[in-house]
């Protein structure tokens, strides 16, 4: 039992960290807010005082912010349905007894751990060039013409890119989840004459319902603030610019920090709206 002496103790070795965190993330998240009021214009003159909510007003109203905000859910739920999916498959496959099992799921996860600028390079110049790259290759063996992907098919180019990145971590916390899965279930259903699919949609899959909640709940987080990908492939263009996007290209255009922090309170609110919602269903999840 931790005496009132240790917890006060606690708590004062806790401090400066806690007091570190909360600078952190406070001092940025006032500097946005005190800019999102203000018409400041780096290489115009500076601070050119107080806007009120027209910075807010202009970036809402522009034609470019509902296309964007679109553009953000849909990388967001294809993204999601893609790494859930193979990510379920691929965790029961990585579950099966088999030679160099150790070896398949290292190289699984590891394009986790591929920084986001070089993954997309790698798709756009070795896979995605409709001249050189793997697919067009493909396209031509089979007597088709090459398909410019980030051009005719942007979209899913950028879903594919992102899934590929994110997949290794779905996969990862839902295969720890099938492990530990009880087996006695499993042998009893086989015992009782079950097929493996009813197995799979009456024992595992409620089994992973906490699991997958988990991944689509981190993963959303993140992927409402997706950028480099698209930096480096589109660059914002064929429908692909983002939410996070829109906020760079104002800011680069304008050279107006206001209108761009602006933007920024803006995917604030969507991120936690977003994860608000999203915690709900966390929630209930877990209290089943």
């Amino acid at each position: 039992m931790a005496t009132k002496a240790s917890r006060s103790a606690a708590r004062l070795m806790m401090a400066p960290a806690v007091i570190l965190l909360l600078g952190w993330m406070l001092v940025p998240l006032t500097m946005t807010l005190w800019f999102s009021f203000r018409r400041y214009l780096p290489l115009r003159g500076g601070d050119q005082g107080w806007t009120g909510f027209d910075n807010y007003v202009r970036f809402v109203t522009s034609s470019a912010f509902w296309p964007a905000v679109q553009a953000t859910l849909v990388i967001v739920g294809g993204v999601l349905i893609i790494t859930v999916c193979l990510g379920v498959l691929l965790a029961i496959l990585l579950d099966q007894p088999m030679w160099g099992q150790g070896i398949v799921r290292v190289l699984v996860i590891a394009p986790f751990f591929v920084m986001p600028t070089v993954s997309a390079l790698v798709w756009k110049n070795m896979f995605m060039d409709p001249v050189n790259g793997l697919f067009a290759h493909v396209w031509r063996f089979f007597g088709a013409e090459p398909l410019s992907w980030l051009s005719e098919a942007s979209m899913p180019s950028i879903i594919l890119i992102v899934s590929w990145q994110w997949l290794p971590f779905a996969t990862l916390i839902l295969l720890t989840a099938i492990q530990s899965l009880d087996s006695e279930q499993l042998e009893a259903a086989e015992m009782d004459g079950a097929p493996k699919l009813k197995q799979f949609w009456f024992i595992i899959l409620p089994h992973l319902s906490r699991a997958i909640t988990i991944v689509i709940l981190i993963q959303t987080i993140f992927l409402l603030s997706i950028f480099a990908e698209i930096f480096v492939t589109t660059g914002g263009a064929f429908g692909t610019r983002t939410l996070t996007y829109l906020i760079f290209q104002r800011v680069l255009e304008s050279q107006n920090v206001g209108l761009g922090s602006a933007g920024g309170v803006y995917a604030i609110i969507l991120a936690n709206i977003v994860a608000l919602f999203l915690m709900r269903i966390v929630g209930k999840n877990l209290d089943n």
